[in-house]
């Protein structure tokens, strides 16, 4: 049986959305509201017969997501004919409040709202979409989907700062990590692949994207996670620096006088893979080493040492690996940061058969040889059919 779910991402200044039935991840539709608030705002669709573009002002996330259903209206599936089960919200950070989806009622947006401080680029936005979203579907059950909430199994001795007491009461320092709702899925359907139940298997799960993160899964749990109170810590990325000194934005003040403000901002958006070459997407850094360009050699290794560490970090948490996932644009598309990344692990029973690696494709595959102790995995996300999922399920679990 169908179970169609209008799933939203609200975005400082874009609004992405999909129809996803939930019972086999199909998307009838899907499209971006981009430059939301700017003087000419563009609208991608893309539904039954093909693909259709539209340039107009989009005032605010009310006034983009009317311009997606008036979208699915006129280019189709018609929401009117759809019996939507849910509209599932990706929320980015639950804090320590959720630990599942939820019911989005006043009490919930209340509590994303006092969660603002924790993360102001993204919950305002997302806290919008969902106060929209209810406006514009009033009868149809809204359900906020938390980055965090899969994280919320971490131990305390993984969430842990070793900062003041108080900062952790008080101001809820501690590590939350993201990309929880692609872990979620990730492992799931790593463990199918291995013909095991989820909760009988350990991973290290690697989201490999513009943003990145590693994760520590014990028996279908969260047990540690790369990103921390915010999503710049860990992995190099394609903006975000990773892993630094805590002492830099000290030594950049004194040394240059910038600000915290300053200080964040070339951190988040103006380090990582752009800092080292000036380029943040893989690919075109793939072309430039290939052609090369020392830069873009030392960053390329960079990215994958820091990987690998991870990768063996995460082996000690979990004292036995069941197999390592690679996942998202850049670890379901870059056979060399797979190869490169787990060189040298062979002792710890990790080995890669480069055929295979270079056929990896757009399906669920194992890339590593036959007599490798570590499963080497590719698996293709899917977070909007993660987040129909759990819509439904928490619907499902009301009636």
């Amino acid at each position: 049986m169908s179970a169609p779910v209008l799933v939203v991402n609200a975005g400082s200044s874009s609004l992405k959305y999909s129809l996803v039935d939930a019972a086999d991840g199909t998307a009838a539709a899907s499209g971006t509201v981009e430059r939301i608030g700017e003087d000419s705002g563009v609208l991608t669709h893309r539904g039954p017969d093909g693909e259709h573009r539209s340039e107009r002002r989009v005032a605010d996330h009310e006034d983009a997501l009317r311009a997606a259903l008036d979208a699915f209206a006129v280019h189709g599936p018609s929401l009117a004919d759809v019996d939507l089960r849910a509209v599932g919200h990706r929320v980015v950070h639950g804090g320590a409040t959720f630990s599942a989806p939820a019911l989005v009622d006043d009490a919930l947006l209340e509590a994303v709202t006092r969660l603002m401080p924790l993360a102001p680029l993204h919950n305002g936005p997302n806290l919008e979409g969902l106060k929209v979203a209810r406006r514009l579907f009033p009868d149809v059950p809204q359900v906020a989907v938390f980055d965090t909430a899969f994280h919320q199994t971490l131990p305390p001795r993984a969430f842990t700062y070793a900062v003041p007491h108080g900062w952790a009461e008080e101001h809820r320092i501690r590590r939350y990590g993201f990309h929880g709702t692609s872990f979620a899925f990730v492992s799931r359907a790593a463990a199918g692949l291995l013909g095991r139940p989820a909760d009988d298997v350990n991973l290290v799960v690697l989201h490999l994207g513009n943003g990145c993160s590693a994760t520590a899964v014990e028996r279908g749990r969260s047990v540690d996670t790369s990103m921390g109170l915010t999503p710049l810590e860990g992995l190099v990325m394609g903006t975000r620096s990773g892993d630094v000194d805590p002492a830099l934005h000290a030594h950049l003040h004194r040394e240059l006088g910038w600000s915290l403000a300053d200080i964040d901002t070339a951190l988040n958006k103006r380090s990582g893979l752009r800092g080292m070459t000036g380029e943040n997407d893989f690919r075109k850094v793939s072309q430039m080493r290939a052609a090369g360009d020392e830069r873009a050699a030392l960053a390329f290794d960079v990215y994958c040492y820091r990987i690998r560490k991870y990768v063996g970090a995460y082996y000690a948490v979990l004292g036995h690996v069941d197999a390592v996932v690679f996942t998202a644009g850049v670890g379901q598309h870059a056979p060399a940061v797979r190869s490169a990344a787990l060189s040298g692990l062979q002792r710890l029973g990790i080995e890669v058969d480069e055929e295979r690696n270079q056929r990896a494709g757009d399906r669920p595959t194992v890339v590593s040889t036959d007599t490798s102790e570590v499963a080497v995995l590719v698996v293709p996300t899917d977070e909007e059919w993660e987040i129909a999922r759990q819509a439904v399920a928490v619907v499902e679990s009301q009636s």
